[in-house]
């Protein structure tokens, strides 16, 4: 069993989470309780004046920050506004330059808005460790991959390979499988594939490899523009840019390639729903053989 290495506060270490996927439609309310629920977990591992929102304007109007005792205040600081949703990989890679521009050797974890989790601490125990393993191994990206509970044709799915090494639980990606029919769900359970949680950590160098490999015009396209994110001209810059790129989607099109040194860190103990689609789930989710020690 691997013991969690690295302290749970890093200098390196940043989060971007992402406020409105491609799958999801929330209303106002639901969206901003989503992102205090999110700020409030990520805040565990990662000091919120480190942690990037990308939001999305909402018929015209701007995002308003959700009220909280305190959580969450400073990382509303740092929102990035999308004039429009072009899917998962623009909104990762706006918010990877705007890190870049700093620190491009820092290690981040992106996080989805949408997650239900039986326990943020346990969770987030795993993103330390995919911190510590990437930090480790700089090359290396890992998705946190999630026990399926069931069947379930509206989740991705990652189906892993061997583990990296003995005494790692971080395992290599065998397949992606986005949204499979029901029969096909079945046999991924039953070869002990894992439910794609999204929550992906690698290096920021790394990332925007992945991506300018994967999706040149896209990359090529925000490079273009990367002396202006961060400044006054920002957002006029990004209103033009978001008016003729195309979605993307991350998973699906940047991931799904198969990018060399992609791994999936299996997660225990924790239940996981999508809080769209599911109420809380409230069973503790199976073990693997190989776990984070929490």
């Amino acid at each position: 069993m691997a013991a969690i290495s690295g302290q749970e506060f890093n200098s390196s270490r940043h989060a971007i989470i992402l406020a409105d996927r491609d799958c999801a439609q929330p209303t106002r309310s639901t969206r901003d309780q989503m992102l205090e629920r999110t700020w409030r977990r990520t805040s565990i591992s990662v000091p919120e004046h480190r942690t990037l929102t990308v939001l999305t304007k909402v018929d015209g109007g701007e995002p308003i920050a959700p009220p909280g005792s305190g959580i969450g205040a400073e990382a509303a600081r740092n929102i990035l506004l999308q004039p429009a949703n072009r899917g998962t990989a623009s909104a990762i890679l706006f918010a990877l330059l705007r890190i870049a521009n700093q620190a491009p050797q820092n290690a981040v974890a992106i996080f989805p808005a949408d997650h239900n989790l039986s326990d943020d601490r346990v969770f987030m125990r795993h993103v330390n460790f995919a911190f510590a393993a990437v930090e480790a191994r700089p090359e290396m990206t890992v998705i946190l991959g999630m026990a399926a509970l069931g069947p379930e044709c509206s989740y991705g799915w990652i189906e892993p390979g061997d583990q990296l090494s003995s005494s790692d639980p971080v395992r290599s990606v065998r397949r992606f499988v986005g949204q499979p029919e029901h029969s096909l769900a079945i046999e991924l359970m039953r070869r002990g594939a894992l439910w794609n949680s999204f929550v992906t950590v690698a290096r920021v160098s790394t990332l925007l490899s992945v991506i300018m490999i994967a999706e040149p015009k896209l990359y090529s396209a925000f490079v273009s523009i990367r002396s202006a994110i961060g400044t006054r001209g920002e957002r006029s810059v990004i209103e033009r840019l978001y008016a003729g790129i195309p979605e993307v989607d991350f998973s699906g099109s940047v991931l799904a390639g198969g990018p060399v040194n992609l791994a999936v860190l299996p997660v225990s103990g924790v239940a996981f729903r999508s809080v769209l689609d599911s109420p809380a789930v409230p069973v503790a989710a199976r073990t693997s053989n190989t776990s984070v020690a929490v």
